[in-house]
């Protein structure tokens, strides 16, 4: 199983640990969508972002 993430929200004024987040998860643009493995490193950097993602479950 994997993770679509997609970022819908600008990081530009947020804390530089969530932009730095959001750089670590591939996210440059918004809009961009990303496909990572899900797996507990993940899902607690995008906890961390929540409020600038969206996330969906993909099986590949």
């Amino acid at each position: 199983m994997s993770l679509k993430v997609t970022l819908v929200k600008s990081p530009i004024a947020s804390l530089p640990k969530h932009k730095a987040t959001v750089a670590a998860l591939g996210l440059k643009k918004v809009g961009q969508t990303v496909v990572k493995p899900d797996n507990a490193a993940i899902r607690g950097q995008i906890f961390a972002v929540k409020h600038m993602v969206k996330v969906e479950e993909v099986n590949e």
